[in-house]
Parts: structure tokens; C-alpha cells; sequence
């Protein structure tokens, strides 16, 4: 006879599925690797199903783990609702304030705030913008009470909540230098300029920690261009001054149009992670609503597959 779900165990799936990886999903649940193995083979015990199979890069779902995976986050949206209704002590109108790193910013958050808009009374809106540093603090100096950042697997004294997967690739122009267009490994990459974030971008931090995995001896030199924002970035890609790294959200556009050339690196893969980070006590008001909606509601990258 089939054992009624664990909703721990479901959750623990839930985070799984969104992280894609067991260390991650065990860093936002805060708990050690092992346990969060031991909860998903005892889940798929229960269910004398597969859920997830196994790869050197990571988890993916299977088919009955897809159709659970959407029961898992009306589970999670129902809690929410309900301990949100419990506590909650702000008018469901008021002043929506959000941060946001700069291609969250630029390229997931619109259109989920019109959607989340669309049909509420008319309200003030925030949306502040900054590295993935910066964006931390003000949520830990109660400036704003949510954010969306990027990269991250922990952030001291914030939650995290594992939202949607991404990829940061290299580009260069499609008409440009030959020396930028001979790149097909990422040891070439030590023989071209490079386009740098700024210290503190979380783009920045994971890029630097891939190039250190797939052992490239490559750091900012004095003669890579450092560039604080991504549409500035695609930009000097496309004058030709180097290779820069972006996220697969933010290209979608010029990659359509044939400006931009996504380079194959088969020894260099940069994933990362968008999470939601608040401080400890949860949300209300405003806040948790739209938090919410953002889970219902994920978005995909437009011409690109669904992370």
C-alpha cells in the first residue's frame, strides 16, 4: 500500500528539482548532502518510482518526477499562503519594494512585475538595482525586504531560495577580430582580451570560480576592459574589444538578430543559480504576495530553453 507523503521529504524533492544539484538544494535547506540523498531515495522508495537521474553535471527530473515536481509547488504555495494568512500584518495593498542584481533586473523582473500588477489597485513600485553585493546588503539593513541575485549558493545571515537556472556563456561578434573567432577551448582563452564585471558582481565571482575549475590560468589584467553593466558588456563585444561572458537571458536578442555568436567551450561550463534572498521572520504585505506570484509563475528565457 503506497505510504502518504512526507511533505518534508516533498519539500526536500521540491528544492532538489529547482537547484538541480543535491549540494545546492542541501546549502539552501541547510542541511548536510547525505540527508538530502537519504530523503529523495526514501521518497522514491515510497513512490516505487525514479525521480531524478543521476549525471556527473547534476540532477535531471524524470517523467514521474516532472508530474510531482508540479504537485511539490502547489504543496509549497499552499503552506505559504497559509502561514502568510496567519501572520500577516500589512494590508495586502501598500508599497511593492524589491531589489534586484543587474540582469535579474534588466531581464527577469519586468515582466513578472506587469504580470503581479496587472488588475491591483495602483500602488508605488521600487525595484532597486545594484551588484549582487550591494543588493545584499540593503535587504540585510531592511532597505528592501526581497531581491532577486544571482550566483549565489549561501549568503550569511539572509535566506536563499533556489528560483530559476542559468548559464553564463562566451560570446564574441559575429564579424569581428580573427584572434577573438579562433577561441575553441578555454585554455585559448589566456591568448584574448576578456571582459570583466566589476568586483563584488556576482557574474564576476562565477566566472572566476569556473575559469579556476577547468584549471585556465586566467585573471583580469590590467588591459581587460572592466564594464559595471551587461548591456555595456554586449556592447564592447560587439566593437570587437574582447570576449565577454553573459548571461543566456540577456542575449536572447542579439542572438536572434545575428550580432552575437555563442562560443562552444567544451571544457568550460558555467551554470548558476537565481535565488530570492530575505532576512529571517518571512514576508508580508506587498512582499509575499509577489514572491508568491514569482513562484507560480517562473518565466524561461525567450528562444532559449526553459531553466
Amino acid at each position: 500500500m503506497l505510504r502518504d507523503l512526507d511533505p518534508r521529504r516533498l519539500e526536500t524533492f521540491r528544492v532538489v528539482a529547482q537547484a538541480g544539484q543535491v549540494s545546492g538544494a542541501a546549502r539552501a535547506l541547510n542541511l548536510s548532502q547525505p540527508a538530502v540523498t537519504a530523503q529523495i531515495r526514501q521518497l522514491e522508495a515510497d513512490l516505487g518510482r525514479p525521480l531524478f537521474t543521476r549525471h556527473v553535471s547534476g540532477m535531471q527530473l524524470t517523467e514521474s518526477g516532472r508530474v510531482l515536481l508540479d504537485y511539490a509547488r502547489r504543496v509549497h504555495r499552499l503552506l505559504e499562503e497559509a502561514g502568510e494568512r496567519v501572520r500577516a500584518d500589512a494590508p495586502a495593498g501598500g508599497a511593492l519594494r524589491v531589489g534586484a542584481s543587474t540582469t535579474a533586473a534588466a531581464y527577469i523582473l519586468p515582466p513578472l512585475l506587469r504580470a503581479f500588477l496587472a488588475g491591483r489597485p495602483a500602488s508605488p513600485l521600487g525595484l532597486d538595482v545594484g551588484n549582487t553585493d550591494e543588493v545584499l546588503a540593503w535587504v540585510k539593513e531592511g532597505r528592501i525586504p526581497l531581491a532577486l541575485v544571482e550566483g549565489l549558493t549561501r549568503a550569511p545571515g539572509l535566506s536563499l531560495q533556489p528560483y530559476l537556472r542559468d548559464e553564463l556563456v562566451a560570446v564574441r561578434p559575429a564579424r569581428g577580430p580573427g584572434a577573438l573567432a579562433s577561441v575553441r577551448t578555454a585554455v585559448d582563452l589566456a591568448a584574448v582580451p576578456l571582459i570583466w564585471r566589476e568586483p563584488g558582481s556576482g557574474t564576476r565571482v562565477v566566472v572566476e570560480r569556473a575559469l579556476r575549475r577547468a584549471r585556465v590560468v586566467r585573471s583580469p589584467r590590467d588591459t581587460d576592459p572592466v564594464v559595471g553593466d551587461t548591456e555595456a558588456i554586449k556592447a564592447c563585444v560587439l566593437q570587437g574589444l574582447g570576449i565577454g561572458f553573459l548571461s543566456r537571458w540577456s542575449i536572447q536578442r542579439e542572438l536572434g538578430r545575428g550580432d552575437l555568436v555563442v562560443i562552444s567551450l567544451p571544457d568550460l561550463s558555467i551554470p548558476r543559480i537565481f535565488s530570492w534572498a530575505q532576512a529571517g521572520g518571512g514576508l508580508s504585505g506587498p512582499a509575499a504576495a509577489f514572491l508568491r506570484h514569482a513562484l507560480a509563475h517562473p518565466p524561461a528565457p525567450s528562444g532559449g530553453p526553459g531553466r
